[in-house]
């Protein structure tokens, strides 16, 4: 018998602080490059969307690669990306970690949608707020004091 697979990931993840750094101007370029990136580990990126603050990757990837590397490795081929483009004084950071969640094929259709709407999906609600919805949705255990990287100013 052949090697069958349909690995389904909703991944999340933000611009370090949650600062407003993706540019509507060039988030369909930036998502294309994704996309390419993910090819490297015979992935297929099915949707992505997001705001000026962070990124939804709707993702098939492939078992013989850990999710971790290859979230990693589109983290770091898109912050070179970006930093490439010279539109920030300083460095662009994607934060440490990311959420990955298991979607069955039954509601591909609608992480699709949610992936797209994202613009009028946060219209009423934060990151923050998104995020830690998701985690229960999906019964994450988490400690709140440590989900969210925050900026210290002195």
């Amino acid at each position: 018998m052949s090697t069958h697979h349909g690995i389904l990931l909703h991944v999340v993840f933000s611009t370090k602080h949650r600062r407003q750094w993706l540019s509507p101007k060039w988030q369909k370029d930036m998502y294309a490059y994704m996309g390419g990136t993910l090819k490297q580990h015979k992935a297929v990126l099915l949707n992505a969307g997001g705001i000026e603050d962070h990124v939804h990757l709707f993702v098939r990837i492939h078992p013989s690669f850990a999710i971790s590397k290859t979230i990693q490795m589109v983290k770091a081929g898109s912050s070179r990306w970006i930093n490439d483009l010279s539109v920030f004084r300083g460095k662009f950071q994607w934060q440490r970690g990311y959420g990955a969640f298991s979607v069955s094929q039954s509601k591909a259709d609608a992480v699709r949608l949610y992936v797209d709407n994202q613009q009028a999906h946060h219209r009423g609600q934060t990151f923050k707020e998104e995020y830690l919805a998701i985690l229960n949705k999906h019964q994450v255990p988490f400690d709140p004091k440590y989900v969210f990287e925050e900026e210290i100013v002195a």
